[in-house]
């Protein structure tokens, strides 16, 4: 059964292996840690000691791919402790009944698979409309920690090259406070 490991990252739509070779290509300073797959924030707790803590700065987000009414695609980045209210947020970002979308939909928008969601799938996103929205404290961090499109991998990135990415993408960042 296909999974959101590496080990079928052949599948997507834009592989792993590429986006780092891009990050390369773009004079990007990361890090790439190698892991057991997570899903979840939960789980992603298990491998949190590899990284900087969030205490010293280290960024531990989670990643929520969502819907509006009007069939329009939010990715939704913000600190792993977050608690989520879609209300509030339908009503902060100017959306109206923000609901989770499908994983095919997902797939087919941001080219990743449940468990691997993450700011760097808006490399497939962009070209489909996708709006990036991050929660604004995530900016004082020294560092964020996001799936490089797989959930066995993790990249340490700072936010001023995660933000250099996303306009050589093409992207803009909605960075919204709540």
């Amino acid at each position: 059964m296909i999974d959101a490991s590496s080990k079928f990252q052949a599948s997507l739509p834009v592989s792993s292996d590429y986006l780092i070779q891009k990050f390369r290509e773009l004079g990007i300073a990361f890090e790439v840690f190698e892991h057991e797959a997570v899903k979840t924030v939960a789980e992603s707790k298990k491998v949190e000691k590899l990284f900087l803590s969030s205490a010293d700065g280290g960024g531990h987000i989670k990643n929520l791919f969502l819907r509006d009414a009007k069939k329009k695609s939010i990715l939704l980045v913000v600190s792993q402790d977050t608690k989520i209210d879609l209300k509030m947020i339908a009503n902060l970002i100017n959306c109206k009944r923000l609901s989770f979308g499908s994983s095919d939909r997902l797939f087919d928008e941001l080219g990743v698979r449940p468990g691997a969601v993450t700011p760097f799938s808006m490399i497939t996103g962009v070209k489909n409309s996708v709006e990036l929205f991050m929660q604004l404290k995530l900016r004082e961090c020294k560092l964020l920690y996001a799936h490089p499109l797989v959930n066995d991998r993790t990249v340490s990135i700072s936010v001023e090259n995660l933000t250099k990415f996303m306009k050589e993408i093409g992207v803009r960042i909605n960075w919204v406070n709540f």
